[in-house]
């Protein structure tokens, strides 16, 4: 039988309703936080559930890990890449703010040469910051809203600039969480000195050693959308700064995972979001944190099963590049080697500049080993004027036959 959260309890008519939270809010195991949920006292129960979780998580980085190793340096690049460009339109999409892989991609290609006011250019630009490991600071509210500038203040002065912060540091007027049907369902904090206050708190659980890393990345995510310290952009900050974190415990790419499984699992995390908001439910945050690991695991198995996959296919294709097309004249073999990474790893295929490289031949001696390979087994994709070459997996299929 599940555990029965205390906002169901209390709707159930348990009569023991009071009993049971005086028992988990004062159980040796539990976690005391120094904020508070409305008029009641944050806490989390410390559960074998959220524990077995933790452990398959970190089991699941292992293995993860080990595999990604194994995997060659521009085939890693590219997935990388790949994944970045996914979890960017995805975060995207769950806010209701559209935008396209290629749109995505094509600032990618040189975020030097656009201007911080154009959309999305602030939000790829951090996301690159993580896959780069550069070092950032959660330790004040100053941070956090350096991380928001960042990302959001020139797009949003150019675009929206009643939405950006009016106050000290936070936003200075109330705000309101609307459902798909327009119904108000969560009101942030007023006023901006009870959103800093209660943030301040918030950061001292992120930074508390004592709690394990996990919990506190979760309870983290969960305070920044009660809080809801800014007007626009609240969602996509929490999930930037909860990829972030992970991406400092677990293997980097799971960075680029977190809005994916999100995305999958919106119910549930909408549900779990409701019910900690719940005055009936007493400041118990342990629903939010379950479900939240939950999300981190899913995303692991997830991401595992893709590079198995993609793993079995590269060593299949792999072993019958001698069947190819020019197979046995120089450097062919390197080269389909490359296409058929940039087939199942990338996006768009590798770029020539990449290709000539990496193949540590001259550009004529690169342009003629493509020409020995029959057009209908090239696929040829231009952005912003520069060519990516990838080999058609489905052609080669009928060679292998």
């Amino acid at each position: 039988m599940s555990r029965k959260t205390l906002k169901a309890l209390f709707h159930m008519g348990v009569k023991d309703y009071k009993e049971e939270y005086e028992y988990r809010y004062n159980d040796e195991n539990t976690i005391h936080l120094p904020v508070n949920i409305g008029d009641n006292t944050a806490f989390i129960c410390q559960t074998p559930e959220i524990y077995k979780r933790i452990i398959s998580i970190e089991r699941l980085d292992k293995n993860v890990s080990e595999l990604y190793s194994s995997f060659p340096d521009i085939a890693i690049e590219q997935f990388t890449t790949r994944c970045l460009i996914d979890e960017i339109l995805l975060t995207n999409d769950i806010e209701g703010v559209h935008s396209t892989r290629k749109e995505i991609g094509e600032i990618l290609q040189d975020l030097s040469t656009h201007n911080k006011r154009n959309r999305f250019v602030g939000l790829i630009a951090k996301y690159v910051m993580l896959e780069r490991r550069q070092p950032m600071s959660f330790k004040t509210c100053q941070d956090i809203r350096k991380v928001y500038d960042d990302i959001f203040y020139e797009e949003i002065k150019a675009n929206d600039p009643e939405n950006l912060p009016d106050g000290e540091i936070f936003r200075r007027s109330g705000v309101e969480v609307q459902s798909a049907a327009q119904r108000v369902i969560h009101k942030g904090l007023m006023p901006e000195s009870r959103i800093i206050e209660t943030f301040e708190q918030s950061l001292s659980v992120l930074n508390d050693n004592d709690i394990d890393i996990f919990i506190r990345i979760a309870v983290f995510h969960y305070l920044f959308g009660y809080i809801h310290p800014f007007y626009d952009g609240n969602g996509r900050t929490s999930r930037f700064i909860s990829s972030y974190l992970l991406s400092r415990e677990l293997t980097p790419l799971i960075g680029f995972r977190l809005s994916y499984t999100i995305k999958e699992n919106i119910s549930k995390y909408y549900k779990a979001f409701e019910v900690c908001n719940d005055p009936h439910n007493k400041g118990e945050l342990t629903p939010f944190v379950d479900m939240f690991l939950s999300i981190v695991e899913i995303s692991m198995q997830q991401l595992l099963e893709t590079l198995e996959e993609k793993k079995q296919k590269w060593d299949y294709y792999w072993k019958r590049i001698k069947l190819l097309p020019s197979a046995d004249k120089a450097n062919m073999f390197k080269l389909y080697d490359v296409l058929i990474q940039a087939s199942l790893f990338s996006n768009i295929g590798i770029g020539r500049d990449e290709l000539i490289k990496h193949m540590g031949l001259s550009e004529n001696t690169v342009r003629n080993r493509l020409k020995l390979i029959p057009d209908i087994m090239l696929i040829e994709n231009r952005q912003k004027g520069k060519k990516y070459y990838l080999l058609n997996l489905e052609e080669a299929d009928k060679l292998f036959e």
